[in-house]
Formats: C-alpha cells, sequence, structure tokens
C-alpha cells in the first residue's frame, strides 16, 4: 500500500476465525478479499484497507469457552467520511444481540 496507512481499529472480538471470514464480506460491502496468513486484504487494489486478525486465547467463562480475535484495522487516504462509512458498515455486520 503505498498510501500512509493508520490503526483505526483494534479491538478483542468474541468470534471464532471462521466466523470471523464468514462475516467479513458482507462487512467490508462483497469486497473479494486475500487471506495471507493472518492479514485480509480488498483483491481490487484499490481499496485502502486491510486487517490484521490474531487468535486469542479462548474467554472462559465457568463451563463456556468463547473462541477471540483480536482484529486490527489500518485504513489509508484522506477521506474521513469514506473511513467513518467503512468503520461503521464493519461494526454493524459484526454487532450481536443488538449492540
Amino acid at each position: 500500500m503505498a498510501e500512509r496507512e493508520f490503526l483505526a481499529l483494534s479491538q478483542e472480538m468474541t468470534i471464532s476465525r471462521e466466523d470471523f471470514l464468514r462475516v467479513l464480506p458482507a462487512a467490508v460491502d462483497q469486497a473479494h478479499l486475500r487471506v495471507d496468513g493472518d492479514e485480509i486484504r480488498p483483491v481490487d487494489g484499490e481499496s485502502r484497507w486491510r486487517i490484521a486478525l490474531s487468535a486469542l486465547d479462548d474467554l472462559r467463562v465457568g463451563a463456556i469457552r468463547l473462541p477471540r480475535q483480536r482484529v486490527e484495522i489500518f485504513l489509508a487516504g484522506d477521506d474521513a467520511e469514506e473511513r467513518g462509512r467503512f468503520l461503521a458498515r464493519f461494526e454493524l455486520y459484526f454487532r450481536r444481540a443488538g449492540g
């Protein structure tokens, strides 16, 4: 990515890698994705984002075990409105139980 990028979002999510990758296309407006290890980028080369995904230890609550991932979204470009729309859509598609 030639443009300077910045970390726009870093959060822990209680989701398996498989479920994250299943939901992700809708969250990024059906962009075709290239998954290279723990890094995810759009194939088109024009979109200015990438996601770093890393597994964390499961969250344990009594007998319940929930898989967790660290999700970091890096964005580039000067259009703050476009970046805001990207993050809002991402959050909307990964929100669970109404928020």
